[in-house]
């Protein structure tokens, strides 16, 4: 029986790691998203007041 290399044996963490912070960046583009529409409502507002 013969042990597999060292990179194929890393490559499904490594895979795994990837799909982890796909999800991660995703979630923090959305936050982004979310504080600049909440500063443009802000802005619009403030404008509306002057």
């Amino acid at each position: 029986m013969s042990i597999a290399p060292l990179p194929a044996r890393l490559l499904p963490l490594a895979l795994l790691l990837a799909l982890g912070a796909c999800n991660t960046i995703e979630g923090a583009g959305r936050d982004m998203q979310q504080a600049g529409s909440a500063i443009s409502q802000e802005a619009r507002q403030a404008e509306a007041g002057m």
